[in-house]
């Protein structure tokens, strides 16, 4: 999408600016039943923060609407005084930072409802993976969730949603019923695929934060409460031999399965387990969601070619599945990457684990590298999908880079470029765009897409968003 995005002038930036502690926040104010803030304003740095704490939104206005009109008065608002605008839950996946405009924070929009009969949940805006499966949970039932509870449950779904059920039942965003969507010109609507079947098409994969805001969702729900699920650690030293191993392991294995190798660098930290705390290893993971003994018997495969250092796959509550990952839960700054394979030659092997196992001595600059396989349902839906490049690999590889201190951010950027440089070779070259973050989200959102894709994404966009106010998003 190539439209001027409103309030791009600086012009308009410094009549807000001149503005925004007198009547135009108070017309807001005026105009919602939530809370507003400007710059200097307590609650101002809270209400703009996300989980990652890297890519810092700056907006000229926050709204926090306590309910589906104080959303629709935002929009309205928005254009009324020519602002751009962004939207966030948790903030796990900052794109673009809201500059000088509206950020509309849904976090109060938080409420989760359950219909064991049919098997689906309604679901706000602000809710939490976490309230969605403490909902379905007594009823049998569990979300197509990622690996992380504390995520947004919209955010993660608009962006596709690859989870540990997926390869058995698709992405999260296959799952979705309908929408409920306000407009980038304020217009509320119920999104599904016969009322508006364009826009529910482009927002089931490719709808974060570009067509409007969805206020809900609805979802349909699957028939899981209990999991073969867990990693076994495996000494750092071994990580190439234990990612061809995986490599050639897992395309054997059913759709009930979907697993991943990953080289962890785990900090020093009361919180990690005491015989891992500081320490590296090689890890394979994942979820097993059909006969509980034949997942046994698919991960004791491993256990006999080498016995693992610590193995922590056991039978689970699905509401449990946290402990997969082990992702941390308090907000941090964090940068993201990914990259798509569909063959793991043993030069792009060597590459991973030659960047993301330390030196000896040396602190990783990577703390998490996680190869994940995919195919299955994830594959079966890419053609319909509008995010049909960012699901047709084979393999997906996630790096996850801690920035404790801003001064080190340019050696992170700078290992993280390089890595994915050398791998040039061996990618499709396509994006999943949940991996990503800040800038690198912005810039590859094209990767997204085929290019037929791409051109129906920028029709709809500017058929609903002609002048590119909501620019932050990954159409």
């Amino acid at each position: 999408m190539t439209a001027t995005p409103a309030s791009s002038t600086p012009e308009n930036t410094e009549r807000l600016t001149v503005r925004t502690r007198t009547s135009v926040l108070a017309q807001l104010r005026d105009r919602i039943a939530g809370d507003v803030y400007g710059p200097g304003d307590a609650g101002y740095v809270d209400a703009r923060s996300g989980f990652s704490r890297l890519d810092v939104h700056r907006p000229a206005v926050i709204a926090v609407p306590a309910n589906h009109f104080d959303v629709v008065e935002a929009v309205r608002f928005a254009v009324e005084e020519d602002l751009r605008v962004a939207v966030q839950a948790t903030g796990h996946g900052t794109g673009r930072p809201a500059d000088g405009g509206l950020l509309i924070n849904t976090s109060r929009l938080a409420s989760v409802s359950v219909d064991p009969v049919t098997r689906t949940a309604r679901v706000g805006a602000g809710a939490t993976w976490r309230t969605v499966v403490d909902a379905a949970t007594p009823y049998g039932l569990a979300p197509l969730m990622g690996s992380a509870s504390g995520v947004g449950a919209i955010g993660y779904t608009l962006g596709g949603g690859f989870g540990w059920l997926g390869r058995r039942f698709g992405l999260a965003s296959d799952h979705v019923l309908s929408f409920d969507l306000v407009t980038p010109d304020g217009t509320p609507i119920r999104v599904t695929d016969t009322s508006f079947p364009h826009i529910f098409w482009a927002l089931k994969g490719a709808g974060a934060g570009g067509l409007g805001v969805v206020t809900s969702m609805e979802i349909s729900l699957v028939e899981v409460s209990t999991v073969y699920a867990g990693n076994l650690f495996y000494p750092a030293a071994d990580a190439e031999e234990i990612i061809r191993r995986f490599r050639d392991w897992a395309p054997a294995q059913s759709d009930a399965l979907t697993s991943a190798v990953a080289i962890l660098n785990l900090p020093p930290t009361d919180d990690v387990p005491e015989p891992l705390r500081g320490r590296s290893f090689a890890v394979v993971r994942g979820c097993w969601s059909g006969d509980l003994d034949a997942g046994r018997a698919v991960v004791d495969e491993w256990r006999d070619w080498r016995t693992p250092v610590v193995d922590m796959w056991d039978v689970l509550p699905f509401a449990a599945i946290d402990a997969v990952s082990m992702d941390p839960t308090e907000p941090m700054p964090v940068m993201v990457t990914t990259e798509w394979f569909d063959d793991l030659p043993d030069v792009a092997v060597d590459i991973v684990a030659a960047r993301v196992r330390p030196a000896p001595a040396s602190a990783p600059l990577i703390v998490i590298g996680e190869i994940r396989h995919a195919g299955g349902a994830i594959a079966r839906g890419a053609e319909h999908a509008p995010n049909d490049r960012a699901r047709t690999g084979r393999f997906l590889l996630e790096l996850v880079a801690a920035v404790p201190d801003p001064q080190v951010a340019l050696a992170v950027e700078s290992t993280l470029r390089v890595t994915r440089t050398e791998l040039a070779p061996y990618v499709t070259g396509a994006a999943y765009l949940n991996f990503t973050s800040g800038t690198e989200r912005v810039a590859r959102a094209d990767d997204a897409y085929s290019s037929d894709h791409r051109r129906r994404l920028d029709e709809i966009k500017a058929a609903l968003d002609p002048s590119n106010r909501f620019c932050h998003g990954d159409i």
